[in-house]
């Protein structure tokens, strides 16, 4: 958060006393750049029309006053109709200015509804691109998830209601401005009763506004959970086993339980907010018909004309009005930007894994490879080491591949080469350059990468593979070429549109693809990326076995010259590379070819005995 802003809150992000909320209320500046970027004419013209409303109210105020007195010395004289023709002129004139004060309301209204999709679509596009520069570290920690839904929650519409209070701000005030002269013509106690008549409420509105701030920022949890529930009763991902074990009934009703958790706490809020506003109300309208009877004692006693009666009474109504729409706009700019700061507090997440000022360039093509140095990783907020002094090289033009128990450190270890995380101690090397001393991005474009969750996109087949290489164009032959590499190619000429087959059936005519089938298209996705280093994590574990077979006995075609990193369980995949690395506990224990290390008679010939021997005994 910005340092102006840090000083004006709370720990629990409130602000301290009554000046630091008007501090913030006025903290306006937030808003409008954002409002700027996303149209800044918009935010002129809004303006500009903000104010022409805000003049024209008075000036119909003044030719009412004026109709009134024309038409009394009209009635006062032998002959009314022969002096009724000023009362009429003035009559048309405040006609047109109602029409024009109701055009100007009309476009500043059309003005306005597009700079607010202009302000929300930026915000969001905002949102996204902090989401994309964020590494994963931010992603396995739930405090991270409570910042992004209240960002995502206030940032989509804060930002154009701050922008409403603000030119219902500049609106206000040049009507209340011009009024005050009226009424201070007047008496000027009259002027100070405004305040009195209109502050009740606004301190309300302060104080409730406040207490809403807190109550979400609380329930920030609670709110994620309920939203959870509700895409798990209505998603895919958990469909199946919610029918098979009837989780249905369960998951609705402990989502129902929330919801009305959450409606109680926010209706009482809402309850007690109501009963105060009604106390301040009913203060301001004793304060209005009191000004209304020394309006009327000022008649009597001759000092005001039946058009001033009129006129002062009007004025006193609507600078009542006024002034409240501004400390409302007042409260209205504290609220938002009391919540705005949730959107900042997003922003202002900073990821783990930076470029270095001046990185330098990739090697291309590797020289002596990719090395692991004495390799130290735990995961934020875990004391527990995943990764301990692992050291392990993959040289270019080599196979090497990650053997181990679940949880033994080998997808951890491919994340850390592939700088989605840094290591805590230790390094690794490329060319014998720390990676750290090279841009992320052009790293991680030498690097092919399936991991077991691979994505299944909800697009054309032709673009899912697209997404390995976007640098291509979206028609290159290589596309088919990777199809052709990873066994799919000849499925997805079976589809009713071909390649351009939308995939899944999250859309309207999509095809649904059996998970061995989604592989092959990751698969794809990897061969057809122009990169170094091709790293498959479990790349054939929903594979058949003649589709497995037919891969790995022309892996090295396929890999043409490249370097690889195969994770897998089986055993038949693992031996075809040239070294193996045996992960326990997040250690290298054993290195060496399938044949060294059966020789060894280790923990990698335990395995793969224990895999030989199911496979005899079926």
């Amino acid at each position: 958060m910005p340092a102006q802003a840090v000083t004006l809150r709370h720990p629990d992000g409130r602000p301290k006393r009554l000046k630091d909320k008007l501090r913030l209320a006025l903290r306006v500046d937030r808003a409008v750049k954002l409002a700027w970027v996303s149209g800044p004419r918009h935010l002129i013209v809004t303006l500009v029309l903000q104010a022409v409303q805000g003049i024209l109210p008075i000036v119909n105020l003044y030719l009412m006053k004026r109709i009134v007195d024309a038409v009394a010395v009209a009635l006062a004289n032998p002959n009314p109709m022969a002096h009724i023709h000023q009362a009429v002129f003035l009559i048309v004139l405040s006609a047109v200015v109602a029409m024009v004060a109701a055009l100007a309301g009309a476009v500043a209204g059309l003005v306005s509804q597009d700079q607010s999709q202009r302000l929300t679509d930026h915000v969001q596009s905002v949102i996204q691109t902090r989401a994309l520069e964020l590494d994963l570290a931010h992603y396995e920690n739930a405090t991270y998830y409570d910042i992004m839904h209240r960002a995502k929650r206030e940032g989509a519409g804060r930002p154009a209601m701050i922008l409403s209070s603000l030119t219902g701000l500049v609106q206000n005030t040049i009507g209340l401005l011009a009024i005050l002269g009226l009424i201070v013509s007047f008496s000027p106690v009259m002027a100070i009763a405004l305040f009195f008549a209109a502050t009740p409420v606004v301190v309300v509105k302060l104080a409730y506004s406040e207490r809403m701030y807190k109550w979400q920022r609380e329930r920030t949890n609670t709110e994620r959970l309920v939203a959870f529930y509700d895409w798990m009763i209505s998603g895919i991902r958990f469909a199946k086993e919610i029918r098979l074990f009837q989780l249905g009934d369960l998951f609705r009703s402990r989502y129902g339980r929330l919801r009305v958790q959450l409606r109680r706490e926010r209706l009482d809020l809402a309850r007690k907010q109501t009963v105060a506003e009604l106390v301040a109300q009913t203060a301001g309208t004793a304060t209005v018909f009191a000004a209304f009877a020394a309006i009327a004692r000022g008649a009597v006693v001759g000092k005001l004309t039946v058009g001033a009666v009129v006129m002062y009474y009007q004025a006193f109504q609507r600078g009542l009005s006024q002034l409240r729409q501004i400390l409302v706009s007042l409260a209205g700019l504290y609220e938002g930007n009391l919540f705005l700061s949730n959107l900042y507090e997003f922003l202002e997440q900073k990821p783990q894994v930076v470029d270095p000022e001046s990185p330098r360039p990739v090697p291309r093509p590797m020289v002596s490879g990719i090395e692991f140095h004495g390799v130290h990783f735990r995961y934020e907020n875990n004391n527990h080491e995943v990764l301990t002094d692992a050291c392990l090289r993959i040289a270019p033009g080599e196979v090497i591949a990650l053997v181990g128990e679940n949880g033994s450190g080998k997808t951890t270890l491919i994340k850390l080469m592939c700088r989605l995380y840094d290591p805590t101690h230790g390094a690794i090397t490329l060319d014998g350059r720390d990676i750290r001393e090279y841009a992320a991005t052009e790293l991680r474009a030498q690097m092919g990468v399936i991991f077991q969750d691979f994505a299944q996109y909800p697009v054309s087949a032709r673009e899912n593979i697209w997404f390995g290489d976007v640098i291509r164009d979206p028609r290159d032959p290589a596309i088919e070429h990777a199809a052709r590499k990873s066994g799919i190619h000849d499925t997805l000429l079976e589809l009713p549109k071909g390649y351009d087959s939308t995939l899944g059936k999250w859309l309207e005519e999509g095809e649904e693809l059996s998970f061995g089938q989604w592989q092959k298209i990751a698969l794809a996705r990897a061969f057809l990326r122009d990169a170094q280093l091709i790293v498959l994590d479990e790349p054939t574990s929903s594979l058949d076995a003649r589709s497995e077979y037919e891969i790995f006995c022309r892996f090295r075609d396929l890999l043409e010259g490249r370097s690889a990193i195969l994770v897998s369980h089986r055993f038949s995949t693992v031996r075809l590379a040239d070294r193996i690395y045996v992960l326990e506990h997040g250690r290298v224990t054993e290195a060496g070819s399938h044949a060294e290390l059966v020789a060894r008679g280790g923990t990698y010939a335990r395995m793969y005995e224990l895999q030989a021997a199911a496979y005899r005994e079926s």
